[in-house]
């Protein structure tokens, strides 16, 4: 006999379409443990929860679980960026160089904030094959970035920055502020808008991070395969995207210290659905919440310009880009209005903003599926919301 699943939290009567579809994942076996959490108007209406932290079914999912979001880690990243172009003290067209000087190597001294931003800087992969633990050590991976040629002339096409992009942004932050990425997100971000998130997760906070799968094999026909491309095409740029490091070695890695304990701005943030939904429902509102502001109106409505559409030198799909953050595009929306943007992650983790409807979303799960771009479980969500306004 299956669990009998409860769902708990809060949710407006409002948005009871919404806690019906979550529940049904559950019942369905699409979920193990999940959170989604909306803002609407600088106010929390949904915050529900349910399921379980760890495969053996054990241990309740909670208000405060923690999980890994993977790449939806970016929206926050990228705020970063913003923020320091709001203070004065990042200029996005100015080459990454200017900031780091080793990375001007190998005709990298073009490449600007902005290219970086919109995934059109030519750098998604490292060629040179490294360890699998070089992925938690800072200095190897930016030092490596600064020897990398680029794999197309920057500006000219775009290709996602699946793991690299981090590290580029974060360098940048570092030498700017002389802090790292993580705690400078921590200190004029999270912690002002009290936001459970984090980028490089205190040990302290491990006992409440829920085990997260891994990202199950696509389906034979899938389109497109990038598991057959990473099988069959070691030199590919999707394949070195991913897998160099080949962190697939270490076993049950997202599940490991080392994984939460680095600081990787691309795709090893930690926190919870509610985190996310306040972020976006700050962005949402004109980049102010409770009296914290977190990016000016006009850094929001750059982040949020496209910059980057149609095919993907990585991904090998289509993708339309702004500086940071996803755009809606054909079969990967975000509710029905244009000016929406954020970010998925890999798995299904999906944090946006509306500032249409001041509407801020986020949903977070630990059992993965295998959709590229958003998943099926928060677009039924979110068809639900709209549906209910």
């Amino acid at each position: 006999m299956k669990d009998r699943i409860e769902i708990h939290g809060y949710c407006d009567q409002r948005f009871s379409e919404l806690k019906t579809v979550f529940l049904h994942h559950f019942t369905a076996g699409k979920e193990l443990g999940a959170a989604v959490a909306v803002v609407i108007d600088g106010q929390m209406v949904v915050d529900l929860w349910g399921g379980y932290a760890d495969f053996n079914r054990a241990t309740p999912w909670q208000k405060d679980t923690l999980v890994n979001v993977h790449s939806t880690t970016k929206g926050f990243t990228s705020a970063c960026v913003h923020r320091l172009v709001d203070q004065g003290r990042v200029d996005i067209d100015q080459p990454v160089a200017h900031y780091w000087p080793e990375f001007a190597r190998n005709g990298k001294g073009g490449i600007t904030i902005r290219h970086v931003l919109c995934h059109r800087a030519g750098l998604p992969a490292i060629k040179e094959p490294l360890p699998a633990e070089a992925m938690f050590d800072w200095r190897t991976m930016t030092s490596a970035l600064a020897d990398q040629a680029p794999w197309w002339l920057p500006g000219t096409r775009h290709g996602y920055h699946a793991h690299t992009y981090g590290w580029l942004l974060g360098e940048v932050v570092r030498r700017v502020t002389g802090k790292s990425l993580g705690a400078y997100f921590r200190e004029e971000i999270a912690g002002p808008l009290g936001i459970d998130f984090h980028i490089g997760l205190p040990e302290r906070h491990h006992q409440r991070v829920a085990a997260i799968s891994k990202l199950p094999p696509p389906p034979p026909g899938t389109s497109p395969d990038l598991g057959y491309i990473m099988m069959t095409r070691p030199e590919d740029v999707t394949t070195k995207a991913f897998s160099n490091p080949p962190i697939h070695r270490i076993h049950d890695v997202t599940n490991t210290w080392q994984w939460r304990s680095a600081e990787i701005p691309s795709s090893n943030g930690h926190g919870t659905g509610a985190a996310i939904a306040r972020f976006y429902g700050a962005l949402a509102c004109g980049g102010c919440l409770d009296g914290v502001r977190v990016l000016s109106a006009q850094a929001i409505g750059m982040a949020r310009s496209e910059h980057s559409r149609g095919p993907d030198e990585v991904l090998k799909v289509n993708t339309r880009f702004g500086l940071g953050f996803l755009l809606p595009q054909p079969g990967s929306t975000m509710g029905p209005n244009e000016k929406a943007f954020g970010h998925p992650g890999m798995g299904g983790s999906l944090g946006f903003a509306d500032p249409e409807a001041r509407i801020g979303f986020g949903y977070v799960m630990n059992r993965s599926q295998g959709s590229i771009l958003i998943d099926d479980r928060p677009a039924a969500l979110i068809e639900a919301l709209y549906s209910s306004l």
